[in-house]
């Protein structure tokens, strides 16, 4: 415990963080920095924990730790001062290592940014690919504010992840009959089948400290909270089906995935079924029996619920739905794509989204 009358301990160190666990608990940590190192720490929150004198280790084992140290390395002080057969309910180690780093602004919540938002706008595929690479890069380099776009394009498409195979992903002869653009992204995760007005997709541009601590699986949910929010406005009961997948009772809604670069920007794309054309996807899309078998059933068109059906909305409603709940939220404001980043989202086609040597890399 830090001497209250020694001349290093500083009053005005004293920080507070907070975390609310997915579909879990709040969890609060007070603490102060002496000399560069944890002290006087006290965990709270409305979760629950057996043994009682639990939470006093978990005090203990902190204080005393470097202001440097790891989310990884702080969950597992947590762990090892557990005793033994401690159960905790509604958090978890990592929890508490994620509301340390908030506490000491090593990791941020989304209140700590100025949100943007930028409405549907109707670009070429190529380019709505592209600018995702790019926001993400420009809000990694701090020029750009975290944000929410919400795309929109004219031609039939196939995005496919950045791992996937052309050969073993895309049917030939169905891109040649329908007209298909097909076009790789940078994240990984499996192929979009998009239509004018058959899907909604959005992208978030955010920096990594915002899920700083949360494993690569629990930051899926962590990032669409918002996104279920809003569904359930809307009377949709939706939710995660680990990794990547969204769905309700009815099917599965959508999918989202990820790609983190090093300048620290993140990329959190979600692409969820409106009113999708399942026979023309079957016919364009290769979709093997080994993926449907995994995800229980026989049939491809079986596999997607859309929206439309679900909600009896209008696509504009749903978008309308979700930008509300996400600036009602986080207090986020109207933006849009600057001329400098469409006209770097364009030079990025011509050296590297819309060359064969990007869209065929995977063979």
């Amino acid at each position: 415990m830090t001497d209250l009358q020694s001349p290093r301990y500083d009053p005005a160190s004293r920080r507070h963080g907070e975390y609310k666990v997915p579909g879990g608990k709040l969890v609060v940590v007070d603490l102060d920095v002496a000399d560069g190192r944890l002290a006087n720490v006290s965990l709270s929150g409305d979760f629950f924990l057996e043994p009682d004198e639990a939470l006093l280790d978990i005090n203990q084992a902190l204080t005393g730790l470097p202001d440097t140290a790891t989310a990884g390395e702080l969950a597992a002080v947590v762990k090892a001062s557990l005793p033994p057969g401690a159960a905790l309910f509604g958090f978890s180690a990592d929890a508490v290592a994620v509301t340390v780093r908030r506490a000491l602004a090593k990791a941020t919540s989304w209140t700590d940014h100025d949100w943007h938002v930028i409405p549907p706008t109707v670009l070429p595929t190529e380019i709505n690919v592209a600018l995702d690479e790019v926001l993400t890069e420009e809000v990694g380099a701090g020029r750009r504010n975290p944000t929410l776009r919400f795309w929109d394009w004219q031609e039939p498409s196939v995005v496919i992840g950045s791992f996937q195979s052309v050969r073993n992903e895309v049917d030939p002869d169905g891109v040649e009959k329908h007209g298909i653009t097909v076009v790789r992204r940078i994240s990984g995760g499996g192929a979009m089948f998009m239509e004018a007005g058959n899907c909604i997709t959005y992208s978030l541009y955010l920096p990594q400290t915002l899920v700083d601590g949360i494993s690569f699986a629990d930051s899926y949910p962590f990032l669409d909270s918002w996104v279920m929010a809003a569904l359930e406005k809307l009377g949709i009961n939706a939710f995660y089906v680990p990794l990547n997948d969204i769905a309700t009772a009815q099917g599965k809604i959508g999918g989202a995935a990820q790609k983190r670069l090093a300048n620290g920007g993140m990329l959190h794309h979600v692409t969820m079924s409106y009113d999708i054309d399942a026979d023309k996807m079957v016919e364009v899309l290769r979709i093997g029996k080994e993926k449907l078998s995994d995800k229980g059933t026989r049939s491809a068109k079986k596999r997607v619920d859309p929206l439309r059906r679900q909600t009896g909305l209008a696509r504009t409603a749903i978008i309308q739905a979700m930008t509300e709940v996400f600036t009602d939220r986080y207090g986020a404001s109207p933006s849009q794509v600057s001329e400098a980043e469409l006209e770097a989202a364009r030079e990025r086609v011509g050296s590297k989204f819309g060359t064969a040597e990007w869209l065929h890399r995977v063979p």
